[in-house]
């Protein structure tokens, strides 16, 4: 286990959740709309997109490599207890799913930051749902993460 600290992604983690952001977010050059009603683009990147906004594939990793220095940042201002690296990554593609403000009152990280790690691990399918609806995309994220949250605690 590790203490997170700032600006500090391990490469294992960095790979770890990269793998997973893009498997599950996907890449799309041309702005869209998610199933929130968000524009969104790239790997899943939200700021700053309109209607009508396209970029290279380039520059989709070069978002999603900012994005994923972002979310550690904020990761680290909400987890109060070390992780291992399995449950830094899982935690890096639940934060960038339902953001920072959410992640902040949910459960899950009410009971991570408890020290209570398999109770939070339980708490993973709690998020499916995205525009009122049960998602089965999000049932199929949810357990990836969960699973890799795990790990490194078997």
């Amino acid at each position: 286990m590790y203490k997170l600290e700032k600006d500090n992604i391990p490469d294992g983690v960095r790979d770890d959740a990269i793998t997973l952001l893009k498997e599950f977010e996907g890449c799309k050059l041309t702005a869209y709309q998610c199933s929130a009603g968000v524009w969104t683009i790239g790997y899943g990147h939200t700021a700053n997109v309109k209607k009508g906004d396209t970029i290279s594939q380039k520059e989709a990793d070069a978002m999603l490599a900012a994005d994923l220095v972002g979310y550690h940042n904020q990761l680290t201002s909400l987890v109060l207890v070390p992780l291992y690296e399995g449950m830094h990554a899982a935690l890096i593609s639940f934060i960038y799913n339902l953001g920072p403000g959410t992640c902040k009152t949910s459960s899950l990280f009410k009971r991570l930051n408890e020290g209570k790690y398999e109770l939070a691990a339980e708490c993973f399918p709690m998020y499916c749902n995205a525009g009122g609806k049960r998602l089965e995309g999000l049932v199929r994220r949810r357990r990836a993460e969960q699973k890799l949250f795990l790990r490194d605690m078997i």
